[in-house]
């Protein structure tokens, strides 16, 4: 798949009433769930929020009503560097706004996890290697 086909892939199913859609070509599948369809908590937009565009608007209030890092997307985590590392980070460490969680693999893409905010790690709720859905709960803050 392109990426072309990927964004247009996407671009549809945000214009659409469609909880989530499916894609298969050549052996591969992609699958896009919109947040509202994993049962994402909002919380009560102020008005300069509806004047924001609404994704960053909708990541802002969900970032708000939960204290877990989701993932984004289905793939493999990676929870270190490489085999044999430390990783990104543990239960306890202090992360920064935007310091790196963790790596998902998907399609041989890596794409970077990052915190929404700082905070405290409180449990990993994942294992290295291990496959995740998009929207499944990956480490907790406190």
């Amino acid at each position: 798949m392109k990426q072309e086909q990927i964004k247009t892939l996407i671009d549809a199913l945000a214009a659409s009433d469609l909880a989530e859609l499916e894609y298969s070509e050549n052996g591969s599948t992609l699958r896009l769930v919109k947040l509202s369809a994993l049962g994402v908590a909002t919380a009560v937009r102020s008005p300069s929020a509806a004047r924001k565009a609404p994704r960053q608007a909708l990541e802002e209030t969900t970032a708000v009503a939960s204290t877990e890092c989701l993932a984004p997307l289905f793939g493999v985590v990676h929870l270190q560097p490489a085999p044999g590392e430390p990783p990104f980070v543990q239960p306890g460490q202090a992360a920064e706004a935007g310091q790196l969680l963790c790596v998902i693999e998907a399609m041989k893409m890596f794409n970077e996890v990052r915190a929404d905010r700082a905070g405290t790690v409180q449990q990993v709720l994942v294992h290295s290697g291990q496959e995740v859905e998009a929207g499944q709960p990956l480490f907790r803050f406190g």
